[in-house]
C-alpha cells in the first residue's frame, strides 16, 4: 500500500525550481513573445508553470533558492500562492543563518 501511495503521489506531482524571468532559447522567447504569454510578474510565471501541468490538474510544489531575508521568503510564498502553486519545499538547514 505504501508504494502504490508514492507511485500515485510521483505521478501526480512535479517539483520545479521557482522559474525566472530569462528564456534561454530563442525559439521558446518567440512562443512566449508571439503567443503574449504574461512571465512578468513571479507570479505569473508560477501560474504558467502550474498550467502547464496538464491544466493544473497536477500537484506542483516549487522549490526556492536561498532566502536572504524574512520578507524575500514571504515574497515567494505569496507569489507561489498568487499563482495557484500548491506549496513550496524548503531547506531549513540550508537557509539557516549563523
Amino acid at each position: 500500500m505504501r508504494l502504490r501511495l508514492r507511485l500515485n503521489w510521483a505521478l501526480t506531482s512535479y517539483k520545479v525550481k521557482l522559474p525566472n524571468e530569462h528564456v534561454e532559447q530563442d525559439a521558446a522567447r518567440k512562443v512566449y513573445e508571439q503567443e503574449q504569454i504574461p512571465i512578468t510578474t513571479l507570479s505569473e510565471r508560477v501560474h504558467h508553470v502550474v498550467q502547464c501541468a496538464f491544466n493544473g490538474r497536477r500537484i506542483v510544489i516549487f522549490s526556492g533558492g536561498p532566502i536572504d531575508s524574512d520578507d524575500a521568503f514571504l515574497n515567494k510564498v505569496r507569489a507561489i500562492n498568487a499563482g495557484h502553486g500548491f506549496g513550496s519545499i524548503i531547506n531549513t538547514f540550508a537557509n539557516l543563518r549563523g
